[in-house]
């Protein structure tokens, strides 16, 4: 019970840096760029996809989460980027645009934003593996 109840808190600290970072960041960037496309969720949303991939290098093997990292883990991507990272906000901004009649908009949306997160996955990945590699 005390190992869950530390895992649960490490989450929930996570949670609360990550969510504050999200909305810190994505403000940010939609008062230099403005908000008529989603920019700052995008931001958001590609770099926690590096991090995760950079993380997942180090702390993973084909089985899963290493045991001695699995606190780190857990505040780090479970808490933290998985706060930071939003998928709802995303989803909710590409139909707002599709409903206000920018269905190109909403289109760019989605494909920048799977294109980009995957890529951006993939680029931490590498360096994670180039990083932890020595």
């Amino acid at each position: 019970m005390q190992g869950s109840m530390m895992h649960l808190l490490l989450v929930a600290f996570g949670g609360a840096v990550g969510a504050c970072g999200r909305f810190w960041l994505s403000g940010v960037v939609a008062r230099r760029v403005g908000e008529t496309f989603p920019w700052g969720t995008l931001v958001v949303n590609v770099t926690g996809a590096t991090a995760i991939g950079l993380l997942a290098a180090g702390f993973m093997t084909a089985d899963g989460v290493l045991e001695h990292w699995r606190e780190a883990w857990l505040l780090l991507v479970t808490g933290i980027l998985g706060s930071y990272t939003t998928v709802s906000s995303f989803s909710l901004q590409t139909l707002a645009l599709a409903r206000a009649g920018e269905a190109w908009r909403a289109a760019l949306n989605v494909m920048l934003s799977l294109g980009l997160c995957l890529s951006a996955a993939l680029a931490g990945h590498q360096a994670g593996l180039w990083l932890f590699a020595g």
